[in-house]
């Protein structure tokens, strides 16, 4: 069975493990350069979720409780030492599910949680557009507009007879999901969000300090809603920045 919680380096001396969550019909490749640009005292990880790149074959997952239920006995042996949880998009409200999932349990918390280019949970609507139910031809168009895939990829009949599944799955549970409050994390947050994604999620990152009892803050980059690859080296050097900074608090 393939991992569902992968290492894109191997640095066994490094002192932070990052763990990294796609968004909605990525996989390990959406951060393939991380661990070539990150360095040495930080090790990156990556969460493969069912039904996608070489998990193709198996069934994806499309309720936050399900995602939830795999991720929390996977990657609890990878807790031994200090951790952060990166996110982007249906990456971050899963990131942030599982840091309150794991801090419930007493299983530990992240030095740091980054939660990029998603809009925070509370303010989210009760009644969301359910593209994942969308006629292929709608979603395609969907897609097609959110310049989430190439368009080599929307033409081709065969290639996305593979993807739509999965992408149905992972806007589900994005669509399904509901929140219904939590206590607050022990850890900092960072929110991250592109200067030309949607204005109305951009209003909405402050918002995702209400959510944490610790140290927020906001950085905005270049770019649309796939700025963490377009403005990459930017995005990682605040990602090391924060880090550095935490690191120096607890006195490491």
């Amino acid at each position: 069975m393939k991992a569902l919680v992968r290492p894109l380096a191997n640095r066994p001396q490094a002192e932070t493990r990052l763990f990294c969550f796609p968004y909605a019909g990525g996989g390990v490749s959406a951060f393939r350069d991380w661990g070539a640009s990150l360095p040495d005292d930080i090790e990156p990880w990556a969460i493969q979720l069912p039904g996608r790149e070489d998990r193709l074959g198996t069934p994806p997952l499309d309720r936050m409780g399900d995602v939830l239920n795999a991720l929390v006995p996977a990657i609890i042996p990878y807790l031994d030492r200090p951790f952060a949880f990166f996110g982007h998009s249906m990456g971050a409200l899963v990131a942030w599910n599982l840091s309150c999932s794991l801090q419930r349990m007493e299983a530990g918390s992240p030095r740091r949680l980054f939660v990029s280019g998603c809009a925070a949970p509370q303010v989210r609507a009760e009644v969301v557009p359910q593209y994942h139910e969308a006629p292929d031809d709608e979603l395609i168009e969907r897609l097609r507009a959110w310049r989430a895939t190439p368009e080599v990829v929307l033409t081709d009949p065969e290639l996305m007879n593979l993807l739509l599944p999965v992408i149905r799955a992972d806007l589900a549970v994005v669509e399904t999901y509901r929140f219904r409050g939590a206590p607050a994390l022990n850890c900092p947050v960072s929110a991250f969000g592109g200067t030309e994604d949607d204005p109305a999620g951009n209003a909405s990152l402050p918002r995702w300090g209400e959510l944490t009892g610790a140290d927020f803050d906001l950085r905005m980059f270049d770019g649309d809603h796939f700025f963490l690859h377009s403005a990459r080296a930017a995005v990682l050097g605040e990602i090391v920045r924060r880090l550095s900074a935490t690191s120096h608090v607890n006195g490491r």
